[in-house]
């Protein structure tokens, strides 16, 4: 097995297409614009890894009704993902995104998720210390239910270390702050679709980005991606700092997916040897390949491949 796909709270995605969305109305999605897959942004990770040839073992907290059926949905994904989730007694969540191409906006509605006990945590932890040992690289990425602790990203990722194991994460400030207190990842991307805050500060300049990416960077960080004005990164490692843009446009409706496919370039390009800011080129042009059309399908290797003549790179420090 490659790779261990952490996805704490995992989702079953409902995505509709409603051009000129509206609200307090009635919105009729005809079926072909209505589509369920299993989610939850690790689970997206080891699907777009599957369509790529990478084998995933994918573990989190899975329960009800809900919870059958994503893992039913995943299963008939592709026989590259196995699945060893600890099954709880609280019901796995569900998420909505409403796509508009005319306003060219996305409206997600994302349920808070199940709440996980103590003696879930225990297990889950043992189970995953087991698995840890069987993988080349760990990412862990996306949101964490009730009852789970803010610093679990750190426990984590502690353990993995303890196994020398390659460390990807992509999530939010408060799930961040508090991990790094513990330990830090090789590979650390901020999600920030809800709140520009970076360790619990707004940063409204670009050299306010620079100096965060570079101080991640100083306490142990391989390669740091911060999003800025959604659809620019400053990207840093040991060797600099540098500014990615892309040369097409952007419709922000399309944008579903695009951050999971970047954290899933940036693994291949790393299980195929290459250097930090080669991983970081590969997964933004794979974000700005998935971001020109419709839809969580990833892009292929052969469009990342295509691309990557369709982004600037600028050193900026």
């Amino acid at each position: 097995m490659d790779i261990l796909a952490v996805c704490l709270n995992p989702a079953l995605d409902r995505e509709f297409v409603i051009d000129n969305f509206s609200l307090d109305k009635l919105n009729v999605v005809p079926n072909e614009k209505n589509m369920m897959t299993p989610g939850g942004k690790g689970v997206n990770v080891a699907v777009i890894l599957s369509k790529y040839g990478i084998k995933t073992v994918t573990v989190g907290f899975l329960g009800g009704h809900v919870g059958n059926v994503l893992l039913a949905e995943l299963r008939k994904t592709s026989p590259l993902i196995s699945t060893s989730f600890l099954r709880i007694s609280s019901e796995t969540r569900e998420n909505i995104a409403i796509a508009d191409t005319v306003n060219h906006t996305l409206t997600e509605i994302n349920s808070e998720g199940p709440t996980v006990s103590e003696e879930d945590i225990k297990n889950f932890i043992k189970r995953y210390e087991v698995l840890v040992q069987k993988v080349k690289t760990v990412v862990i990425s996306g949101s964490i239910p009730k009852g789970v602790p803010t610093f679990i990203y750190g426990e984590l990722t502690k353990i993995a270390k303890k196994y020398h194991k390659t460390v990807f994460w992509e999530a939010r400030d408060e799930i961040i702050s508090e991990s790094i207190k513990i330990a830090f990842p090789d590979v650390l991307k901020y999600d920030m679709r809800r709140s520009e805050k970076i360790l619990g500060k707004f940063l409204s300049s670009e050299q306010e980005y620079i100096q965060a990416a570079k101080d991640f960077i100083k306490q142990g960080a391989n390669l740091v991606i911060l999003s800025y004005k959604t659809i620019y990164d400053f990207v840093a490692t040991a060797d600099g700092v540098w500014k990615f843009s892309p040369n097409v446009e952007i419709d922000h409706s399309y944008l579903l997916g695009s951050g999971d496919s970047f954290v899933a370039a940036m693994v291949y390009a790393q299980l195929n040897g290459k250097c930090c800011i080669d991983m970081a080129r590969f997964g933004y042009a794979a974000a700005v390949a998935k971001a020109s059309y419709m839809g969580k399908e990833p892009p292929s290797l052969k469009q990342i491949e295509e691309y990557l003549g369709n982004i600037t790179i600028e050193r900026v420090e």
